[in-house]
């Protein structure tokens, strides 16, 4: 009886944790996605020197709060998978430890001299990571990036062909008394001007250099359309694919099942709501 107690509770607490088909998944990642916000607004107001001096206590007793809350987070995640080491390792555990250090590392002798500085506790930054979890959107993106890689290397390939080339006709056209000291320097200038930028801290003064520039500067234009016509197009293709829930293996962590599936898709796990934790 204790043993069926157990693994009910573990795959409660899992379905709460992990997924966000059910009302207190939803409530849970809620609340998760207020903290984050929160904990990043802590940090930002920290960074005022007017505002840390006369907050400080308060700023420091919500991180502490916070802290407490994503490390009990970080402990339920690791005792209901049935591979911990997955998650642990994984890029979401990364981030999740990432989360929650800072302020433990302040009781680790020679952490302090860091920690006055602030250097390592802007690893809090790294909870706004967290949210992508839970927006299915990202998800979409994300393997609309990964289909579009090998197209992006080519072009970003070809972007640096031209801007060589042009870099250095640049360099032979206005030399160093225009502030085209060099080939590496020019380049930097013309990857400048392609995208856009335009520092303003090299500038073309011959009729010719003015008149290759201002072609570079219409191709950039033209350039900025190829990576989002390229990214676009997989996204469209990535609502082809079947409709997913939230529905996580407790076996090796994967998520966005088909609807209706009962095995796991990576590791063929069963997926039914009794499965065994232990």
């Amino acid at each position: 009886m204790k043993t069926a107690e157990k693994k009910n509770w573990r795959t409660k607490l899992h379905e709460i944790i992990y997924e966000a088909d059910t009302p207190l998944g939803k409530a849970f990642d809620l609340a998760l996605l207020t903290l984050i916000v929160l904990s990043i607004v802590l940090v930002m107001l920290e960074s005022v020197n007017s505002i840390d001096e006369k907050y400080h206590e308060a700023l420091y007793i919500g991180e502490w709060v916070i802290t407490i809350f994503f490390s009990l987070e970080y402990i339920a995640r690791i005792i209901t998978v049935k591979k911990p080491a997955k998650y642990i390792f994984s890029f979401y555990g990364i981030i999740d430890l990432l989360s929650t250090i800072p302020l433990y590392l302040s009781f680790i002798p020679g952490f302090s001299y860091l920690l006055t500085v602030r250097s390592l506790r802007l690893l809090r930054v790294f909870r706004i990571l967290k949210v992508t979890r839970y927006i299915g959107a990202s998800n979409k993106l994300k393997r609309a990036l990964l289909h579009s890689r090998p197209k992006i290397f080519i072009f970003l390939f070809a972007v640096v062909i031209i801007s060589i080339i042009a870099g250095t006709i640049m360099y032979i056209v206005e030399g160093e008394e225009h502030g085209f000291s060099s080939i590496p320097h020019s380049v930097y200038w013309c990857i400048v001007t392609l995208t856009t930028v335009g520092y303003g801290d090299i500038a073309p003064a011959t009729p010719l250099g003015q008149f290759i520039a201002s072609i570079i500067m219409i191709m950039g234009y033209g350039i900025i359309a190829v990576p989002t016509g390229i990214i676009t197009s997989e996204y469209s293709k990535a609502d082809e694919h079947v409709d997913t829930n939230t529905q996580s293996c407790t076996s090796c962590n994967e998520s966005h099942h088909a609807d209706g599936a009962k095995f796991c898709l990576s590791c063929g796990h069963t997926l039914f709501e009794d499965e065994d934790l232990g």
